[in-house]
């Protein structure tokens, strides 16, 4: 989920506003993004501090005046947890009793004049310092308000200023009102492109395990990535590990680049560059995907040229899991890197439960699959799949360059590392079988990350 920053007073200031207010405001704004019947059960009452509790949960910041905006934009480390930000026009300058300890206001109200006129466009000042003193993309700002008769006062202030007017779906409307319903709502699913997705998920994983980090819930002794490491000299310490995170946390930019291709290449190459270190006598399970990555990236890097979110989720949630031990729970990261994961990517839970229970994923196909097309490609036999796989990279095969084929078996490594080859003699006749993985039995996160790769693995 994309994370928003909105500033909204609810028309506190008026006495006539009819129903529920707040909820109808909600709705209104963000009503395409949110569970109609959660939002309307959670804002029975009109309370825009339910609200608050109720936004902050779906990844959107609420903010109900003024200093209370501006405490936050002027705050890096609070700024830093947003994407996208909705403003209204006029608000509050602060609640009654709320302390301006930094005099944030006092100065803008001997600039504005008088406090009614810094009230009037109070959205204006808020717009102005993100996007001017701060860099903060113009186009990840709107403008919504229910005020539209200050709209003409506000324009007046950016030409004034000889700012440019502010852009939204609209081309003709840089100003939105809640009534601008199918404009509002185009917005918000720009915002949530793949790409802001796969970035604020990123930064919550590299958030989460500093945060496991700070609180001594990781460390260098229970450091999973040392287990695959044997040279004492190349061991890494959680130091190294904090840094490691921090620089995937700010990988990707707040703006979407044109061209993503060469930037998520890079990714995958820096998170899988500590695999080097890693001894192939000792990697097992999910490792053997970032090993493999590793080689492949730094050997043939072209497979790489067509990286798409979910891949990059993909890899991300897998390297998070087998480099650092935290709670076997889907984590509120991994929720986001999965939403990734369209409707005809993943499978229902009940029908990948019941596929499971009754030994019907389809392991031993892709196994064999890959056994008969490479049977006569000049490459290195293997028993295990990730070794197959690895050694049509290692041979003068064409397939060695098939992106495509690569990015299936990315995939296909997660189930065939699961569900393993066996081999059954039995009258001297030798049969492989392929064990027996109930993923209902599992730890969640697998669960989950199974059934949302499941079409891409075998379809």
């Amino acid at each position: 989920m994309t994370h928003f920053l909105w500033v909204e007073d609810f028309n506190f200031s008026e006495t006539k506003r009819g129903g529920n207010f707040v909820s109808s405001t909600v709705e209104a704004v963000f009503g395409s993004v949110l569970d109609e019947s959660e939002l309307r059960e959670r804002l029975k009452e009109e309370d825009e501090y339910d609200a608050q509790d109720f936004l902050v949960e779906k990844g959107i910041l609420l903010k109900l005046n003024l200093l209370e905006a501006l405490e936050f934009i002027r705050n890096p480390d609070e700024l830093s947890k947003i994407d996208f930000v909705v403003l209204d026009v006029d608000m509050p300058l602060c609640r009654d009793g709320q302390k301006d300890d930094d005099n944030y206001l006092s100065s803008l109200i001997e600039q504005y004049g008088s406090t009614d006129d810094l009230r009037k466009i109070a959205g204006y000042q808020i717009y102005t310092e993100l996007v001017i003193e701060l860099g903060f993309p113009k186009a990840h700002v709107l403008f919504c308000s229910n005020h539209a008769s200050y709209f003409d006062q506000l324009k007046s202030k950016f030409a004034s200023a000889n700012i440019k007017p502010p852009l939204s779906s609209n081309p003709d409307k840089p100003f939105l009102t809640k009534d601008d319903d199918t404009d509002i709502k185009q917005w918000l699913n720009d915002a949530h492109s793949d790409y802001f997705v796969l970035r604020r998920g990123i930064i919550e994983g590299c958030r989460y395990i500093v945060k496991l980090i700070e609180e001594s819930k990781l460390n260098t002794d229970n450091l999973i990535f040392n287990d695959f490491i044997s040279e004492p000299e190349k061991k890494v310490t959680i130091e190294d590990m904090r840094d490691y995170v921090k620089v995937l946390e700010k990988f990707l930019p707040l703006r979407e680049p044109n061209n993503k291709t060469s930037l998520y290449k890079l990714f995958i190459r820096t998170i899988a560059h500590e695999w080097e270190a890693a001894e192939p006598k000792n990697i097992k399970g999910l490792a053997w995907i970032m090993k493999n990555t590793r080689n492949w990236i730094v050997h043939n890097s072209n497979l790489f040229n067509a990286l798409d979110e979910q891949m990059l989720a993909y890899l991300f949630i897998v390297n998070m899991r087998v480099m650092f031990n935290f709670d076997d729970v889907v984590q509120p990261y991994e929720k986001i890197l999965l939403n990734l994961f369209a409707d005809d990517d993943l499978i229902k839970k009940e029908v990948f439960e019941a596929q499971s229970k009754n030994e019907l994923i389809p392991s031993s196909g892709a196994y064999c699959d890959l056994q008969n097309l490479v049977s006569d490609k000049n490459v290195k036999d293997a028993f295990r799949f990730p070794a197959l796989a690895n050694n049509i990279q290692e041979s003068n095969s064409p397939l060695r360059d098939d992106k495509q084929l690569f990015a299936k078996l990315l995939y296909q490594m997660f189930w065939l590392i699961n569900s393993y080859p066996l081999v059954e003699i039995k009258n001297r006749e030798v049969k492989i079988k392929f064990k027996v993985f109930d993923y209902s039995k599992k730890p969640p996160y697998i669960f989950e990350l199974a059934r949302h790769i499941y079409n891409r693995s075998f379809s």
